[in-house]
C-alpha cells in the first residue's frame, strides 16, 4: 500500500481546493493521497470562517479525483447548520466518511472552541486498503481517544494535523518530541500503522513546524518528513507488518 504524505502550506481562502486538485494528479499513482488539517481551509480562519467553510456538495471535483486515489483531507465543513473542523476521506468517486474534530482545543494560542462545533465519535470504515479511522490533531491528545482507537480494531489510523512550532531548544522542537512519543504510543495500543500528516507554513504569527510521519505497529519511525519545509512523498506500509503485531499481542 502507498501513501503520499503532503506536508503543505495551505492559504487562508478557497484557492486550496485547486491546489490540492494538482497536487492529486500528481499522485495519482499512489492508494491514499493524505493532506494536514484544515488544508482546503487554512486555520486562522476567525470571523472568515463561516463563508469560507465548505459544504460538501461543492466538493464534488475531490469525488471525481478520488476515481484514481483515494484522499483524505481536512476542511472546514457544513454539517447540519453548524460548521466543523472535519477530516473527509473520498474514495471510488464518493465522499465515504467524515469524522468531526471531537476536542477543540481553546487555550493559549488556540481558539477552536469560539468558532467550530465539537464531533462526539470516532468509527473505523472500510476501504479497498484495509480498516482506516481518522483523527485530527488534538482528538489523539485524549486517552479516551486511544482507547476508541483500539476498539476500532483499525488497520490504519491517519492523524491530520496542523500544529504550530513551539518550545525550541538545544536538542530541537519539545513538540515534536512530544508528538512522536504520542504517535508511538498509539501505533503500540493499536497496533495498527498510525501516519500523521502535519501541515507547513505561517498565519498571523503562527508557525506550523511539518515533521510528518509513518508510525509502524511496532511503535518504530518508518519515515519523517522534514521540520518546517513542503515536502511530498510517497512512502509504503507493509500490511504484512500490521497483521504480524496483531498475532504477536493475541497469542502472547
Amino acid at each position: 500500500m502507498n501513501v503520499a504524505l503532503i506536508q503543505f502550506a495551505p492559504k487562508l481562502n478557497r484557492s486550496n481546493l485547486q491546489e490540492v486538485l494538482a497536487i492529486v494528479k500528481r499522485h495519482e499513482a499512489a492508494d491514499v493521497v493524505i493532506f494536514p488539517e484544515l488544508a482546503l481551509s487554512g486555520y486562522m480562519l476567525q470571523d472568515k470562517l463561516f463563508e469560507d467553510a465548505w459544504n460538501v456538495d461543492e466538493l464534488q471535483e475531490l469525488c471525481i479525483a478520488s476515481l484514481q486515489c483515494d484522499i483524505a483531507i481536512g476542511a472546514a465543513l457544513w454539517d447540519d447548520g453548524k460548521v466543523y473542523n472535519s477530516a473527509l476521506y473520498f474514495s471510488g468517486g464518493e465522499l465515504i466518511h467524515i469524522h468531526h474534530k471531537n476536542h477543540l482545543p481553546t487555550y493559549g494560542m488556540f481558539e477552536e472552541g469560539r468558532y467550530f462545533a465539537a464531533g462526539h465519535e470516532i468509527k473505523a470504515f472500510d476501504t479497498d486498503h484495509g480498516k482506516t479511522a481518522m483523527v485530527v490533531c488534538e482528538d489523539l491528545w485524549r486517552a479516551q481517544t486511544l482507547a476508541d482507537l483500539a476498539a476500532c480494531d483499525a488497520d490504519v489510523i491517519y492523524v491530520l494535523a496542523a500544529s504550530p512550532a513551539r518550545d525550541f531548544g538545544e536538542d530541537g522542537l519539545l513538540i515534536e518530541r512530544q508528538w512522536d512519543a504520542l504517535l508511538k504510543s498509539c501505533a503500540l495500543l493499536t497496533h495498527a500503522y498510525v501516519v500523521f500528516v502535519n501541515r507547513v507554513g505561517f498565519e498571523d504569527g503562527l508557525g506550523f513546524w511539518g515533521g510528518s510521519r509513518v508510525i509502524t505497529p511496532l511503535g518504530e519511525s518508518e519515515h519523517i518528513l522534514g521540520v518546517l519545509d513542503t515536502q511530498e512523498k510517497v512512502v509504503s506500509l507493509n500490511h504484512t507488518l500490521q497483521k504480524l503485531q496483531r498475532y504477536i499481542v493475541k497469542h502472547s
